[in-house]
């Protein structure tokens, strides 16, 4: 099969906890440009699967590819991935978290910081430690957005912040993405916020992905939007 036009190939992904089988074989191709909502309730399998993407663990079975490659250092070079878990320096400045940041990656474009520090309503000179937690998780976002990383992962950025950060992290998210040039996954269980973003959807369940397809599409199908989708199938 050439995947070659297609941002992210998992087959039969599979991963075994010692209590737990967090991936039961799971099978999804993005295509490019797109962005796929990873929807589930809280232990359902999305980070582990978002972690097996990117490198952090290690699945038991199945295939991953990135951009028609097989995981490598090349293909971790060209995600940018946004953790559910704080992963900032508390005593650093908010400059200070961005130029750090920076020194990490080739396709790190300075040219949209400063935008997107403005968007986001976030002063530089600002300590990490005085920030609340919806200021963080846009801190976060920046540093992913400023980055032309064909692959973008995103895993409960909404996760217990504040209307309005959310909204602003959404309407951030719409105004960064190149869909020319970018991918996006947004795991995240806080749908009714979300759903305009989705160009498509997976829906997994404690391992098994139950239902997947494209948005508008499903919501013709079932006469639903996704969160009414959701909140039946996860009832």
């Amino acid at each position: 099969m050439n995947t070659t036009n297609h941002a992210l190939v998992v087959r039969d992904l599979k991963k075994k906890y010692p209590k737990v089988e967090a991936l039961k074989g799971v099978d999804l191709t993005l295509p490019q440009g797109e962005i796929w909502g990873l929807l589930g309730p809280n232990g359902s399998g999305k980070s582990t699967l978002l972690k097996c993407i990117i490198g952090l663990v290690n699945p038991d079975g199945g295939e991953i590819e990135i951009l028609g490659s097989a995981p490598s250092r090349q293909t971790k070079a060209q995600i940018a991935f946004v953790p559910e878990v704080e992963n900032l320096y508390r005593w650093m400045t908010i400059r200070q978290a961005i130029d750090f940041t920076a020194t990490f990656y080739d396709d790190w474009d300075e040219a949209r910081v400063p935008g997107l520090l403005q968007f986001m309503g976030l002063d530089a000179t600002k300590k990490v430690s005085s920030l609340s937690k919806g200021m963080r998780a846009r801190l976060k976002l920046i540093l992913a957005l400023a980055r032309k990383a064909p692959l973008i992962l995103l895993d409960e950025p909404f996760s217990g912040i504040d209307p309005a950060s959310r909204d602003r992290i959404v309407e951030g998210i719409v105004r960064q993405f190149k869909s020319e040039e970018q991918t996006m996954v947004i795991s995240t269980h806080a749908v009714g916020d979300t759903e305009q973003l989705f160009d498509a959807v997976v829906f997994l369940d404690e391992g098994t992905i139950n239902l997947q397809g494209n948005a508008e599409d499903l919501r013709r199908q079932y006469g639903k939007s996704i969160n009414d989708l959701f909140k039946e199938v996860f009832a």
